[in-house]
């Protein structure tokens, strides 16, 4: 007997249009709200469709962290879809991070059903009441640069379209979709032509403020960057490193989120600007939200201030009011290409670049000496730590760092072996995305260092079970030193004489005891180690990495930092 024909419904369309602009994964916390989503998958496979994998995560925040770590990959948006309000809820942490990173993302959540009777897909649970909200999107609409709710089964290739533009064009950034099972699970007569539209073009920087800014740069006496790093655009670091050496220009790489100068660049200057930002005279702000801390440091008087990026003024902060002297908005890699251009054919001191140069050079060889000598400590601290973590992973792994990795201690010389957590600091993010990464990238060696705060933020045990579900081996490291030490760092620079102190800022930031987290790793058949004395660190560190690069299994090893 032949099966009846079936219809399409919506949720194929919108599984279909994902795949057509270029979404490679569907990361999922399904519930009742899914059984749209489920048929779209099974029947899509029937037939052989494009459609996004399905990946199947116990937990949403560990879901968005993923598409954060496969976008980094693949520079494509990834889909991720929660459950109603609660589902969207859990997802907030990393959505904040994904937003201030600017990292675009289609989350999509299902919504409690419309209608009480009557419809195909109609409330049949006792949550269908309790989950519905007036304006499920106001959970995210600060957070996200557009959100909508599907209204018509009609519409869902078209609003998969405007999604996918909106969250692509520059400034890019997460958006928000709440789809109804109702119209998700309506049929259509036939599927619609799915045609991805153009993403706008990046803006360029209007030549004159290009042409100023190299007069500047070409008069400028003690001339300063300040930036986060310019992205995962290795044209961008290209760029950066010519400028730097074409003017002597010395690079701050302050609270870095991405590599911006090789670690050996003679202008590469540091990870803090505050010794830096009073001496300059020319401080140029690439992609930094926060170059310096006004409370602590200021530039000195007549010195000129620019700032390059995205947003330069970065317009979703309520506050921010870092001097300004040129604003320039266009992408790093543009901006920087123009610059570049513009100062060959400067009017340059050579004599004044060239002792420059030398002081700077000298200033970089002192730092790296010193960097050299705090590593070598009989200790395990966090010079030691990442120092060991830099000699045992080699200049081709990609970290994702949550807090404990010194950059100055593990050297990075390649654009793209680095991320680091967002401006946001929402915890439960480094974990995830490695994991991410290395669904994207399967041959590459991917490596999470984090803290254990950090660590059990990111939901470990659904971590372990996604990695094992996936064939996706990766090595965390957990810098273990038994405290929130962002919550003990901060309450002793207010309290350090006040009654706080007297404990040592360890109330509310003390984590002991500390369960033993290798032990999680080996009881979901990772490989588990746990070091407590320095001369364990570094063999320690080889067979863990050896466990995922040849045996194919993830690996964490629990390094025990002393108090």
């Amino acid at each position: 007997m032949n099966k009846p024909e079936r219809k399409l419904i919506a949720g194929e369309v919108f599984l279909q249009a994902l795949a057509e602009h270029g979404v490679d994964y569907f990361f999922a916390n399904p519930g009742t709200d899914f059984p749209p989503i489920v048929e779209a998958f099974v029947r899509g496979r029937a037939r052989n469709a494009k459609l996004p994998r399905p990946v199947l995560v116990p937990h949403e925040n560990l879901a968005v962290a993923m598409a954060h770590g496969a976008y980094a990959m693949t520079g494509r948006p990834q889909a991720v879809m929660v459950h109603v309000n609660v589902g969207t809820a859990n997802a907030i942490n990393n959505l904040i991070n994904l937003s201030r990173d600017r990292v675009p993302l289609i989350l999509a959540a299902g919504r409690t059903p419309i209608t009480e009777k009557g419809s195909f897909g109609s409330r049949s649970r006792q949550i269908h009441w309790g989950q519905e909200m007036f304006d499920q999107g106001a959970m995210v609409r600060e957070i996200v640069k557009w959100d909508y709710e599907l209204r018509n089964a009609g519409q869902v290739a078209d609003v998969v379209a405007r999604a996918h533009e909106i969250a692509m064009t520059v400034p890019r950034g997460p958006v928000y979709l709440v789809l109804p099972r109702e119209p998700l699970s309506a049929s259509l007569g036939e599927m619609p032509l799915i045609a991805p539209r153009p993403v706008p073009a990046p803006p360029h920087p209007d030549p004159a403020a290009i042409a100023q800014l190299a007069a500047w740069l070409a008069q400028a006496e003690r001339p300063l960057v300040i930036t986060a790093g310019p992205g995962t655009d290795a044209r961008a670091v290209d760029a950066l490193a010519k400028i730097a050496e074409r003017v002597a220009l010395p690079v701050v790489a302050h609270n870095a989120r991405s590599v911006a100068l090789p670690s050996r660049h003679p202008m590469h200057a540091g990870f803090d600007s505050g010794p830096l930002v009073g001496d300059a005279d020319l401080i140029i702000v690439i992609e930094s939200d926060a170059p310096w801390y006004p409370n602590m440091q200021e530039p000195p008087p007549g010195c000129r201030v620019v700032h390059i990026g995205e947003d330069p003024t970065f317009a979703r902060y309520p506050m921010r009011s870092f001097p300004s002297d040129l604003s320039i908005a266009s992408p790093a890699t543009i901006a920087l290409a123009a610059l570049d251009a513009a100062l060959a054919h400067a009017a340059l001191d050579k004599a004044k670049i060239d002792a420059r140069r030398a002081r700077l050079t000298e200033r970089h060889e002192a730092r790296r000496t010193k960097a050299a000598r705090e590593a070598s400590a009989d200790t395990l601290n966090a010079a030691t730590f990442s120092r060991a973590i830099g000699e045992a992973v080699g200049e081709d792994a990609i970290i994702f760092n949550e807090y404990p990795l010194s950059l100055d201690h593990c050297a990075r010389e390649k654009p793209g072996t680095f991320f680091g957590l967002s401006a946001a600091g929402g915890l439960g993010w480094g974990l995830g995305a490695a994991l991410g990464a290395k669904l994207a990238a399967p041959d590459k060696f991917i490596v999470a260092t984090i803290g254990d705060g950090a660590y059990m933020f990111a939901n470990p045990t659904v971590c372990h079970w996604v990695a094992a579900k996936f064939d996706l081996p990766v090595l965390a490291v957990v810098f273990n030193n038994s405290r929130y030490g962002a919550v003990r760092r901060a309450t002793l620079s207010m309290f350090k004489d006040g009654a706080a102190g007297e404990d040592d800022g360890r109330f509310l930031a003390d984590l002991d005891p500390s369960p033993p987290f290798e032990e999680l790793m080996r009881a979901q058949g990772g490989h588990g180690e746990r070091v407590e004395r320095p001369e364990e660190l570094g063999p320690a560190l080889a067979r863990a990495r050896d466990a995922v690069m040849h045996e194919r299994k993830q690996a964490l090893v629990n390094v025990l930092i002393p108090n």
